[in-house]
């Protein structure tokens, strides 16, 4: 307990000393995230400094091993670093698919050589992961995808189309779902690396009802893969394809929790705001109901949570939990903006010009933008038959 306590008072004492002014507000808008990458910019050079003061000590990725640039911390370390972090109100220094995603599956399944290579740029913000996975016709059913990668001796031959792809066109690489056996299903795809500058691909944004345009349509013809890039084994990609969308659902499960640009006001300060204040407490009854419940089940999300994490670590298998939680999590955070979007009555139909504030035009948006989240990350649909089949035990 004393070095605990030790470690939280010099962890308290950098962060005060490191911890940008700018860096301890609420992000405003999409443009406030730090991805990193190639093309990274920053508006704020504040950001850019956050981001390498933390990296420096592992902090992007706390539990990491510091073999491969991650803090090396231990879960009650991991929780002082996080608790600590709230009570300055940090942002977070960097949010990637490679630390959500492909780095937790490349810490369980990459060779140590892959490892090496790969993982530490992660950590630093260096380089911006986005993920190929979906196909016009493998959605729900992703082990039917067709994209192929032909043994060309030194390296792989892919041809292909992707889509659904997140923020293709500003990422630097991807990990990539491919078909290097076509007589099997889900014992014939791989796990790939490769450069999005690799000639022969090309990403397409595609917008979408919230005016962004998040997602990408990504062409394969004739990219050459060198074939130290197979993760795992050959034709046993869909192991760990499994395991990375456990990690995804996990990500999208958080956004339950009021994570994201669009939910950087609380509820009871957007209520205040827009009904007015009794006695410190927002002003309408009824609303002080909706917000506290609202709360309730994010707390108890939460905790849920943070017990199965903790199960995990212990060894207990979690089963379909990702599942749960990602259904779950999906539903919490649509039924938040809905609320949101009843504070702000009138203000809520605002997109652009005079009249609507940016954190107005921003929760709109950002409420367009949930409703993907059913989608993303395997539908609600798929989500509820993992539940039914490996839960419930229903038939199929």
């Amino acid at each position: 307990m004393e070095q605990i306590e030790k470690f939280r008072q010099e962890t308290r004492e950098w962060l005060e000393a490191n911890c940008p002014p700018s860096m301890r507000t609420p992000m405003t808008n999409e443009d406030d995230t730090v991805w990193g990458g190639r093309k990274a910019t920053y508006e704020n050079p504040e950001a850019k400094l956050w981001l390498d003061r933390m990296a420096s000590r592992g902090w992007t990725v706390p539990t990491w091993p510091k073999a491969y640039g991650g803090g090396g911390l231990s879960k009650e370390e991991n929780q002082v670093l996080s608790s600590e972090l709230r009570r300055i109100k940090a942002r977070p220094p960097l949010s990637s698919f490679g630390i959500w995603m492909l780095g937790p599956a490349l810490l369980e399944y990459a060779s140590e050589e892959q490892k090496q290579k790969f993982l530490p740029p992660i950590v630093r913000g260096e380089i911006r992961w986005c993920q190929g996975y979906s196909e016009p016709g493998a959605g729900s059913d992703l082990a039917g995808l067709q994209t192929k990668a032909e043994d060309k001796g030194d390296h792989y031959l892919v041809n292909g189309q992707k889509i659904w792809t997140s923020y293709a066109d500003k990422a630097d690489w991807i990990f990539c779902l491919v078909r290097t056996d076509s007589t099997k299903k889900h014992d014939g795809i791989s796990f790939l690396l490769f450069d999005m500058a690799t000639p022969g691909v090309e990403a397409r944004p595609i917008s979408m009802i919230s005016g962004a345009s998040p997602f990408c349509e990504t062409f394969f013809t004739d990219v050459k893969v060198p074939k130290e890039n197979l993760v795992g084994e050959l034709n046993k990609g869909w192991t760990i394809a499994k395991r990375l969308l456990q990690h995804e659902r996990d990500m999208i499960s958080g956004m339950g929790l009021g994570s994201g640009v669009g939910s950087s006001a609380s509820l009871e300060s957007l209520a205040k705001d827009y009904f007015g204040e009794s006695n410190g407490k927002v002003a309408s009854a009824a609303l002080r109901e909706h917000i506290a419940q609202q709360k309730m089940d994010g707390k108890a999300f939460a905790l849920t949570l943070q017990r199965t994490a903790e199960e995990a670590k212990a060894g207990h298998a979690v089963g379909a939990a990702s599942s749960i939680f990602k259904y779950y999590g999906t539903e919490l955070n649509k039924r938040r903006y809905e609320l949101m979007l009843e504070i702000m009555g009138t203000k809520g139909l605002g997109w652009t010009g005079e009249g609507f504030t940016d954190q107005e035009i921003g929760v709109t948006r950002s409420w367009l933008r949930s409703k993907g989240n059913s989608i993303e990350g395997g539908t609600s649909e798929v989500q509820l038959n993992v539940v039914a089949k490996r839960v419930l035990g229903l038939p199929d």
